[in-house]
């Protein structure tokens, strides 16, 4: 059968296990496989792009969006756009720790929010283009990225986190494997889609080719 939708993987996670007594269990199988197999991808689908941030003056830390996985790329937008640089929070600490306002230029993430170096003097928009966190499948929510254009990787995760619950550890090889090679195939063809067309070629520290 077809699967795009929450309600027609539980149902393939059933029909390919051929039991109909884990009507309670499957939908934990599938958050396990979500935890466990969908939120470390990194693929186009993921990024979000945040130009909604606007700093206050002198403060320093803000929360990081809803979702947040990684950082892609993080700027001022000014006129011309200025990068923040990433630091590790000692390094932000032993070079930006006194009061120092200004325009930032570097930026480190402790926990849940970002903190800028110097701290900035006034307001300023920022842009921040990150890996966000697929949405979790769920009754209200039916589908996302990844059944949408992977199903048989939640099948196969769904699958992986099953058996051990069902004591048939002979099948966890197979499901690893299928997993992977998924996981491998999906990876492969995102990275061919950001460098089909054209040629790689070197940029020079002035920005042109």
């Amino acid at each position: 059968m077809a699967i795009s939708t929450y309600g027609e993987l539980q149902t393939s996670v059933a029909n390919w296990l051929d039991r109909d007594d884990l009507t309670e269990r499957i939908p934990e199988f599938i958050a396990l496989c979500e935890a466990m197999v969908i939120r470390p991808l990194r693929v186009r689908g993921m990024e979000t792009l945040d130009t909604s941030i606007t700093t206050v003056a002198a403060q320093r830390n803000y929360d990081l969006p809803s979702g947040y996985l990684q950082m892609k790329e993080f700027h001022l937008s000014t006129n011309p756009i200025r990068s923040l640089a990433y630091l590790t929070p000692e390094m932000m600490f032993r070079v930006w720790a006194g009061s120092t306002t200004g325009t930032p230029n570097a930026y480190t993430i402790i926990q849940d929010q970002f903190y800028l170096g110097p701290a900035p003097a006034s307001a300023v928009s920022l842009s921040m283009l990150y890996y966000k966190q697929f949405d979790a499948l769920s009754d209200s929510a039916t589908t996302n990225w990844v059944i949408t254009n992977a199903p048989h990787l939640y099948l196969y995760g769904s699958l992986l986190q099953a058996e051990p619950f069902l004591m048939n550890d002979a099948r966890v090889p197979l499901w690893e494997k299928a997993v992977r090679q998924s996981l491998a195939d999906l990876q492969e063809q995102d990275n061919k889609d950001r460098h089909s067309g054209s040629e790689m070629r070197v940029m020079n520290t002035g920005g042109y080719f």
